[in-house]
């Protein structure tokens, strides 16, 4: 690839994505063929009329000005005698006007930078002879059909259009240093969800219900359709309160597809870019729409999945549904916080709370250390780590609980898959987190000062606040503390000296005691508890239940605290106030959206209130998988899965289901690298019995008394 050029239109496109072509003729028998092939852009890559390979929104995202991925396929099934390789080119994540939110010079400079190719074609003869075709000036382009893509405002596509007029492509210079092998998990169309019902609303719109939320591009399939015909349809997450198509929350994205038909029966989706929906709601169709005429191909990060739950609560298993159809449809390339309106980022404080479940769930070693990768090249000179990865909001000042990603994010996964890779590959970067603290904080020794999001959401807000109300140097200083000690843990796996980084945590833990020596909010409690930072944990923890009782068994938490809440309840005996609020139905709670009839994770917990309106059209997500992070709860303490940190990648557990009749039973299932892992229990009367399947050692807890096993099945009554 280092011999290939970057090749580009001779003139400017505008919104008319350029595809690429070269023609080639075989001299001989072919024993393999291989293409290599990156864009400035995604592409889509089609070798005499059938597409190569099975990715989608190939190269993927990363941090572009360090780092581009390349794909190789086998192309050898594909080749004939006289060849023709097309490659189409769209913006996507890098030049498609992100974030829709906010302007900026660097945010310009990127919209207007040239889409390009780049890449080789590597014929072997069975004579032992190479041919290797790289793209230079001897390559051609013409617009193609596809004459709008974009990330946020959706595809047009024109298919009376085939490219003519080919013309000599221009060499664009742009550094080769930057390329690297595919290194994450690769996007593919990974589902197909049919329709489930044509609705036509109260003001005459119609409206196609997919009945899960899914990220996804629609396929049409037309089996009669005149040159000329169109189809244009919108997308949408939810129905408004009338049931009427409302998509007013994606903001500025228009997701918008507008498809203009040949003649003949056809089928087709949108190629370079992708959606967060529910519903479409058509705004033009020739004849009478039918139910097979749609599918919504679903497209993520092709992760394996590896955990498994299941209750006798019908809503919980509900609930569990929305919290793997949130992490799939989020885990597009990067971490995002949700994939439909004019956002779509890598926000690294939803990635560091959800890290834990996500890898429970899937395994998503290498797509976190792809993006991990991402995190340490965009990381700042002086060590600050940005709201979003890659960053595409430079001017935004690092935050507490968000830049700690940094740190908590590779080590879960050493934690999760037991390999010291990751811990070796980011240690500098985790390293270099802690201390740029050091460097800017007010305090010696605590994190005081600059702009945090704090308990984000937290519903103590104060009026009119996004805020929660615990206090924004409390977070900071308490987060300095956890990463600052999970770098020392870092440090140690890989052998190194950590003394310095001791000191550090020791004097962090004084100062705080000094300057916290009272816990005001329901997440000061959790985060002293989780942190270890009370000297009374104990007292400290019958002090939160007692609050979540006073306030009418309710949580006040916000982004920081919630993921812990039900953690620290259960592990200091308030295991009954942790099943309240899990199983909780009214606002705010899990099953709150549930009960509304989410299909995904929502932003708020009152996305919809109760009467039906909205929360907001500026900030409401209804794919937002962050407070998904309630399922690792379920795997380590109502399942009690838990893994011992002297055992990385679950080479040895302790299982201590922790129940409750309410739930009825629950079943959970990891397989984690050293083996399966099943725990489940059910109530029968007053009894309950256990089923233990373990393929690793472990130290079995029931009813207070525990036993010391070997992989096999167990079965206990208690």
């Amino acid at each position: 690839m280092k011999e290939s050029f970057y090749i580009t239109s001779s003139q400017l496109t505008g919104d008319i994505c350029p595809v690429f072509r070269k023609c080639f003729t075989i001299s001989g028998e072919i024993k393999c063929a291989q293409i290599n092939v990156s864009a400035l852009g995604v592409y889509n890559a089609v070798l005499n009329g059938h597409k190569v390979g099975d990715d989608v929104l190939a190269p993927g995202w990363t941090a572009y000005g360090s780092r581009l991925q390349y794909q190789c396929y086998d192309i050898t099934p594909l080749l004939k005698k006289e060849n023709e390789l097309q490659v189409t080119v769209g913006r996507g994540w890098f030049s498609s006007p992100m974030p829709g939110f906010t302007e900026g010079e660097e945010k310009n400079e990127r919209m207007n930078c040239q889409r390009a190719l780049i890449g080789e074609i590597c014929l072997t003869y069975e004579d032992g002879r190479q041919e290797i075709l790289r793209t230079d000036d001897s390559w051609e382009w013409a617009c193609s059909p596809v004459l709008f893509s974009e990330i946020y405002d959706g595809e047009i596509y024109d298919a009376r259009l085939n490219p003519v007029a080919w013309e000599k492509a221009s060499i664009l210079d742009w550094s080769k240093d930057i390329l690297i092998p595919q290194e994450g998990e690769a996007v593919r169309e990974m589902e197909r969800v049919a329709p489930k019902e044509i609705i036509h609303t109260p003001v005459g719109e119609t409206v196609i219900d997919f009945g899960q939320e899914v990220t996804s591009y629609v396929q049409i399939c037309l089996p009669d359709a005149k040159a000329g015909d169109q189809v244009e349809f919108l997308h949408g997450e939810v129905l408004d309160q009338q049931g009427n198509f409302y998509n007013d929350n994606y903001r500025s994205a228009k997701a918008h597809v507008l498809y203009t038909c040949r003649d003949g029966a056809q089928t087709w989706h949108p190629q370079l870019t992708f959606f967060g929906f529910r519903y479409i709601k058509l705004v033009q169709f020739p004849g009478t729409p039918e139910l097979q005429d749609f599918e919504a191909v679903v497209v993520y990060s092709d992760i394996k999945r590896t955990g498994w739950i299941e209750t006798g609560h019908a809503g919980v298993n509900q609930l569990i549904s929305n919290i793997f159809w949130g992490q799939k449809g989020n885990f597009l390339d990067v971490p995002t916080d949700c994939p439909q309106r004019d956002e779509r980022l890598g926000w690294t404080g939803d990635a560091q709370v959800f890290v834990r479940t996500a890898s429970y769930n899937y395994d998503v070693e290498k797509f976190f250390t792809k993006w991990l990768h991402d995190l340490a090249a965009d990381q700042r000179p002086d060590g600050g780590v940005g709201m979003v990865i890659p960053d595409y909001l430079p001017d935004g000042q690092p935050s507490a609980a968000w830049g700690d990603a940094a740190v908590i994010c590779p080590w879960q996964i050493y934690r999760t898959y037991g390999n010291p890779q990751i811990l070796a590959d980011q240690f500098e970067s985790m390293r270099k987190w802690v201390d740029y603290i050091g460097s800017v904080t007010n305090t010696k020794d605590l994190w005081t000062g600059g702009e945090h999001f704090g308990d984000w959401l937290g519903l103590d807000a104060p009026s009119g606040s996004y805020k929660g109300s615990t206090r924004e140097d409390f977070i900071a200083s308490a987060f300095y503390l956890y990463s600052t000690d999970l770098l020392i843990k870092a440090g140690k796996v890989l052998g190194k000296d950590m003394a310095e980084y001791e000191a550090l945590k020791g004097r962090i833990r004084t100062a705080f005691s000094k300057a916290f020596p009272e816990y005001k909010t329901q997440t000061e409690h959790v985060l002293a508890l989780y942190f270890g930072l009370t000297d009374q944990p104990q007292r400290t923890a019958d002090e939160l239940a007692e609050m979540i009782r006073a306030a009418g068994t309710s949580m006040k938490t916000g982004f920081v605290g919630t993921p812990y809440l039900l953690h620290v309840l259960t592990e200091y005996g308030h295991s009954d106030v942790a099943y309240d609020l899990f199983l909780r139905e009214a606002y705010p709670s899990w099953l709150y959206s549930v009960g509304k009839g989410a299909t995904t994770i929502w932003e708020h917990w009152d996305g919809i209130m109760e009467d039906g309106s909205f929360w907001s059209t500026d900030m409401n997500s209804f794919n937002h998988y962050a407070y998904g992070s309630v399922a690792d709860w379920l795997y380590e303490k109502a399942a009690g899965i838990r893994p011992l940190e002297a055992y990385p990648g679950f080479m040895r557990v302790r299982i201590e289901p922790v129940t409750d009749k309410r739930l009825g039973s629950l079943e959970a299932r990891l397989q984690t690298r050293s083996g399966l892992i099943c725990s489940g229990w059910k109530y029968i009367g007053d009894a309950v019995r256990y089923e233990i399947r373990t393929e690793v050692p472990a130290t079995i807890c029931i009813g207070g008394r525990e036993q010391e096993v070997m992989p096999g099945n167990y079965t206990f009554w208690a």
